[in-house]
């Protein structure tokens, strides 16, 4: 039915440092079927290799070549259109040190900034918002690393994310930024294409938010999967359009839908 596997995984494979229930398995099935697998983070602040590390941690085989994040689709979008430009970031010190790793150069002087990029990080305060006021001023191409407004924390509370920054800094700004990226945006979606060797309509989307994961399913042509284990169960989101094509209890229910 389906080649491959695109998989959200905060809320939809593990919730804080524990995998959801028939996660494991269900990956194992996925892996001896055949399937290729890809798993899609909105998390800007970690690397392949590390959320490659913590599913192995929990017992699920993933590499670092089958890892997307908002990080990684950030710092490619980066490469191809800002090489040389310094960049001013409002972000989480792992944001900083992936676009670093990818020969960019980031700016501690918001005046110096061609580029500013906001995004999520625990320290946002008044004076990371003045700066970034400052670093956006004139011709400065202005991006957010992806769109969710709340995001999973500690004892299933939901807090802040990267989008309610980046709405704060618009703000100030009196603009919207040029681009947002990570899911679902086109370059999250050429990602996505230039990942798994399946054609996208072969694919099937698996996450639990219908905002970003389910609607990246819908502009990349594949099947769509909303599981009930995290921000749509935790927000009512089933609401929300686009809605999916199937719905899960959990992660665990996808071999009997496959």
């Amino acid at each position: 039915m389906f080649s491959a596997i695109v998989a959200d995984l905060d809320g939809t494979i593990y919730r804080g440092d524990s995998p959801i229930p028939g996660a494991i398995e269900t990956f194992e099935q996925l892996r001896d079927r055949g399937l290729e697998v890809c798993f899609f983070s909105n998390n800007p602040t970690r690397s392949r290799r590390a959320y490659a590390q913590r599913l192995r941690e929990m017992g699920i085989q993933a590499a670092p070549s089958e890892i997307l994040s908002a990080g990684t689709v950030t710092t490619t979008f980066l490469r191809r259109h800002h090489a040389t430009d310094p960049i001013y970031v409002v972000g989480d010190p792992g944001l900083v040190t992936l676009i670093e790793d990818a020969g960019l150069t980031v700016t501690e002087a918001p005046e110096r900034a061609v580029v500013l990029v906001s995004s999520w990080t625990d320290q946002f305060d008044y004076e990371q918002l003045a700066r970034a006021y400052r670093a956006g001023q004139g011709e400065t191409v202005f991006l957010g690393t992806d769109p969710d407004m709340l995001i999973p924390a500690a004892g299933g509370r939901l807090q802040p994310g990267s989008g309610a920054i980046t709405h704060a800094i618009a703000g100030v700004l009196d603009r919207a930024p040029d681009r947002v990226l990570g899911k679902p945006s086109s370059e999250a979606v050429r990602m996505v294409r230039e990942t798994l060797d399946s054609d996208l309509e072969d694919c099937l989307i698996v996450g639990d938010r219908l905002d970003t994961d389910i609607q990246l399913g819908e502009r990349a042509g594949m099947s769509t999967a909303v599981v009930e284990t995290g921000i749509a169960a935790d927000r009512a989101e089933t609401r929300v359009d686009p809605q999916p094509d199937h719905t899960l209890g959990s992660i665990g229910e996808l071999p009997s839908l496959l």
